[in-house]
């Protein structure tokens, strides 16, 4: 039922549509979605989500996860994030991997809404850690598409990498066109 009302909103009053999809037997990946321009996306991703049927998930800092807000965040998707001890941001998140079965890791390489002309390498350096694939989602308002992309395993060389997967987000452009990544440099 549930599934059906996000199909009719997403679908039909919204106009968008999902091309691509994630196969299931991927238990664990990192979701890189660019461009990130407005707090739209979030309401992108869930009803992708929602959609789909797939598992995706975030991070947060652990005090979000107190009571009462706890079990929101952890239905929604949401895993919280350690920094505490010798632990650095991305061996924190690779051990979040660790500690679940499943575990679709949605982020933005933007680290931002705003304007940005170089992406932060957190995501990639999260997937190689974590020995997961990379799957690149395009958030692409000018098509009012959301288009997922082949899984991509890092091989250590970021840049080389990077123009792989930046393929994907060829001429997508975000809910504030202004604000989207750009390829050209």
């Amino acid at each position: 039922m549930k599934k059906s009302i996000y199909k009719f909103i997403f679908f039909k009053q919204l106009g968008w549509k999902i091309e691509g999809t994630i196969d299931e037997s991927i238990k664990k990946c990192v979701l890189m979605v660019l461009p990130h321009t407005s707090w739209h996306d979030f309401f992108l991703g869930m009803f992708t989500r929602g959609i789909t049927g797939i598992e995706m998930n975030f991070i947060a800092k652990k005090e979000l996860f107190r009571f009462p807000f706890s079990f929101y965040f952890s239905w929604m998707g949401g895993a919280p994030i350690d920094r505490t001890g010798s632990l650095n941001k991305v061996d924190a998140i690779a051990k979040i991997f660790e500690k679940h079965d499943e575990f679709r890791l949605a982020i933005s390489p933007e680290g931002t809404r705003k304007k940005v002309n170089e992406l932060k390498s957190g995501f990639y350096y999260i997937a190689l850690k974590a020995n997961v694939p990379i799957i690149p989602v395009a958030f692409d308002f000018s098509k009012k598409t959301v288009r997922f992309g082949t899984p991509f395993y890092p091989t250590s060389n970021y840049e080389a990498d990077l123009k792989i997967l930046l393929y994907h987000f060829e001429g997508v452009i975000g809910k504030i066109a202004e604000n989207s990544f750009s390829l050209e440099k």
